[in-house]
């Protein structure tokens, strides 16, 4: 419940001083009998009226306050909403590779990725999100969830030791990637299912070509939006003794990732600071939430009668103690 006017409840502070009024002060303006002895009232008789003489009182302090509440108008909310809600199914297809260890981005591209991709995850509570790694081969890190602790944690795992220490091949398989991420959309019944595809490099291994994944995306009705992370200057890497190496990294995959992109009807970006990189998932968390925004209607009522019902039959009970169960000798 809320109040249309809520200063008006302010006023129920006025109840204060009228409690010390009458306990404290009432009793010198009243009139009295003097008498020569009150012996004869020492041991007064108990009574149901004696015990209730300040009903009256309290029968009216409720009825302002009751008359206040209604002029502060409280009023309930009913919602109407318009259309399903859908739910977005999205992967994200990251490369680990050892060139995304270079610094050009810091700390570095990896860490860059996994931060970015963290907070994107905490923004979107409503969404089934899974998890993509791939350097010379690919394999799901996370399904789809709702899960995002989990998802979370598995993110903040993520390194390119495993392309370095050579338990995956080395090289960058975006084909191979896409398609997993693909793979584990197809059973999806979401209306929109989106990948967000992240490397810094070009396709060079792989039994499937980016050109034949992103095919496979368009016929089970995947968006791929595809990010190009890094600048052009030498990177640094990771070599199989997990030694710190500096090599030139080909960033021209840009022909490739346009390409998976416009088949798939998604964007291209390019991001060369983290920055960037935190604006293109801000992007494209608003392109997608945009197509499947709902309609959300709300409607207020009054809600005051009962409280005016209230106040006018205590109003009524008050009168009706005062002057004739309490009546007074005039």
């Amino acid at each position: 419940m809320t109040f249309a006017n809520p200063a008006y409840l302010l006023l129920l502070l006025l109840l204060v001083p009228m409690i010390i009024w009458y306990f404290l002060l009432k009793r010198k303006y009243e009139p009295c009998i003097k008498m020569a002895t009150t012996e004869m009232y020492r041991q007064p008789v108990r009574t149901l009226r004696t015990s209730m003489i300040h009903l009256p009182f309290c029968l009216r302090l409720l009825t302002i306050a009751l008359v206040i509440i209604c002029l502060a108008r409280p009023q309930t909310t009913k919602s109407f909403n318009r259309g399903e809600v859908e739910g977005i199914d999205i992967i994200m297809t990251m490369d680990i590779s050892t060139s995304m260890e270079a610094r050009d981005i810091r700390p570095s591209r990896i860490e860059a990725a996994k931060l970015v991709g963290g907070e994107f995850i905490q923004n979107s509570p409503n969404d089934n999100i899974g998890l993509v790694l791939f350097g010379g081969e690919a394999f799901m890190q996370c399904p789809l969830t709702t899960d995002h602790t989990a998802l979370l944690s598995l993110l903040n795992n993520v390194s390119c030791q495993l392309a370095a220490s050579g338990i995956i091949a080395p090289g960058t398989a975006i084909g191979m990637g896409l398609a997993n991420s693909v793979n584990h959309l197809q059973n999806s019944k979401a209306k929109s299912k989106v990948i967000i595809l992240l490397t810094d490099g070009i396709d060079n291994t792989g039994e499937i070509s980016p050109q034949m994944a992103a095919e496979l995306a368009k016929e089970n009705n995947v968006r791929v939006y595809t990010i190009s992370v890094g600048g052009n200057d030498a990177s640094v890497g990771l070599n199989m003794q997990g030694e710190i190496i500096s090599e030139d990294t080909d960033l021209d995959a840009t022909d490739v990732l346009k390409n998976i992109a416009e088949i798939t009807g998604g964007k291209y970006y390019q991001a060369d600071s983290r920055e960037k990189l935190k604006q293109i998932y801000s992007d494209i968390d608003k392109l997608e939430k945009t197509k499947l925004e709902k309609q959300n209607f709300e409607k207020k009522y009054d809600a005051f009668q009962i409280f005016a019902f209230i106040a006018l039959a205590l109003l009524v009970l008050e009168i009706l103690v005062r002057y004739i169960w309490f009546r007074r000798i005039p």
